[in-house]
């Protein structure tokens, strides 16, 4: 596949990273000759300065016979223009923009992005897609990731192994019969910062950051198995009223009903946007890492601060002196992941990368076969992957002990007729079927091709 990444800030870098990992043809234009630099001495990718709106520069990148273009530089007109005029001069079927001003993306403009004004096939708006994540992970307090996958039937959690894990030193295959209501699947690892694809006699060790897919009724159960029990939040502060946090307070008001938040915001003109908007939540305008300032939040008294300001570092403090003034849970939005080592050893128990996030939901429309949805982990880690199983996908038919994948794959559950299932070697995936999995960063390609349908399906 031939595509075109417009920008090469950390959202666009991450996505020419996993595109091009996988063998796909990639060109980035960026106006930054030290961004194109960058990223053509670490990166099988062909690097182009200029404009991303200008035709000459999008001809010179290939546009003529590109599969995609993805637009997601700093300026949401120049996203826009470059999806333009791809579709206008050059005919490229899958246009992608991010777009961030809300304004745009308001319902009574909805006709903006159609077909015959500025065609644009995918919109994603980082905001909201944050507020949307952080949101997940209210549902399932002690775990530092959660994705909702087959209709929310499904649930992947990550959580964190502490020294008082009892499921620590225990062959992963054994499981099952030591904790027997423990109905799990264990896809991936993160140790000291590394990728681990677990076989069944790996074990779990203290510290070790752990995915695994569950039926969203079993979730509660299997995190109290990791010794995580910790009761749902029902008093959060925000700081923060930003487009994140103004969107996030008003999911929390729409979809929580026995939640009660508060937002703390030091610019008057967002205080006052946000105590409008809201209808349930307090807003408390002043300075976060002001201790009375928290102290008139009641800080001590929230189960779990949310900091989403535009800086790493108010998120960061702001985050670590709500814990030392009580607050039992801390999650920080933080841009820089460079930092997230020094983070969790800090006590922030949650660290949300707006541009991981991003990624995530660009390559969700990149990915061919049927995929339904995907969630791209930690950089270099791996994906987790909900696709449907049709007639002709060549993963039907045959147990999955004997399917011809590598390590690199673990199926995680199966969603059939309503009924989740945990996937063993004698499974059969039927068609129809929705299929949880983990796949590391090597192994995406053969999902895909696993998944794909051949023309004689339609």
């Amino acid at each position: 596949m031939k595509v075109i990444v417009c920008g090469a800030g950390q959202v666009g870098a991450n996505i020419a990273r996993h595109l091009a990992t996988e063998n796909n043809h990639v060109t980035v234009i960026d106006q930054s000759p030290d961004l194109i630099r960058k990223i053509g001495d670490t990166l099988d990718v062909q690097g182009l300065v200029g404009h991303a709106g200008q035709p000459g520069t999008l001809e010179s990148a290939g546009a003529g016979d590109a599969d995609m273009l993805i637009a997601v530089t700093f300026a949401d007109e120049v996203n826009m223009v470059a999806c333009q005029v791809a579709h206008s001069l050059f005919n490229v079927p899958i246009k992608i923009a991010r777009i961030r001003n809300q304004d745009y993306l308001q319902p009574i403009w909805a006709d903006l992005f159609s077909r015959d004004h500025m065609p644009i096939d995918h919109i994603i708006s980082p905001e909201i897609e944050v507020a949307r994540a952080i949101s997940h992970r209210l549902q399932a307090p002690g775990a530092f990731d959660m994705i909702p996958l087959a209709d929310g039937k499904i649930r992947a959690i990550g959580v964190r192994a502490d020294e008082d894990c009892p499921l620590l030193d225990t062959p992963l295959r054994q499981l099952t019969s030591l904790f027997p209501d423990l109905h799990i699947v264990i896809v991936g690892i993160i140790r000291e910062g590394r990728p681990v694809v677990p076989t069944g006699d790996d074990q779990l060790l203290a510290g070790d950051e752990v995915y695994f897919v569950a039926e969203s009724s079993h979730v509660m159960r299997a995190m109290a198995s990791f010794g995580h029990e910790e009761t749902e939040a029902r008093r959060v502060v925000i700081v923060g009223a930003g487009h994140v946090g103004l969107f996030l307070a008003t999911e929390i008001e729409e979809h929580y009903p026995g939640v009660r938040a508060k937002i703390i915001e030091t610019d008057d003109a967002r205080a006052r946007l946000a105590a409008t908007t809201l209808e349930r939540s307090i807003v408390v305008r002043g300075n976060a890492l002001d201790l009375d300032i928290l102290n008139e939040a009641n800080i001590s008294a929230a189960e779990t601060v949310i900091t989403v300001t535009n800086d790493d570092r108010i998120n960061i403090l702001a985050a670590l002196m709500a814990k030392r003034a009580g607050c039992s849970r801390a999650i920080a939005l933080v841009n820089d992941m460079a930092l997230e080592p020094l983070i969790t050893n800090l006590g922030i128990d949650v660290v949300v990368n707006p541009r991981a996030i991003t990624a995530s939901t660009i390559l969700q429309h990149v990915r061919r076969g049927r995929i339904r949805s995907l969630h791209a982990l930690r950089e270099g880690v791996g994906e987790i992957v909900e696709a449907e199983a049709l007639d002709t996908s060549k993963v039907l038919g045959t147990p999955l002990r004997d399917l011809d994948i590598g390590r690199g794959i673990i199926f995680g559950a199966i969603l059939r007729d309503g009924e989740v299932l945990l996937p063993k070697g004698d499974t059969v995936i039927r068609n129809r079927d929705l299929v949880v999995l983990f796949a590391s960063a090597k192994e995406v390609k053969k999902v895909e091709k696993l998944f794909s349908v051949r023309l004689e399906y339609f």
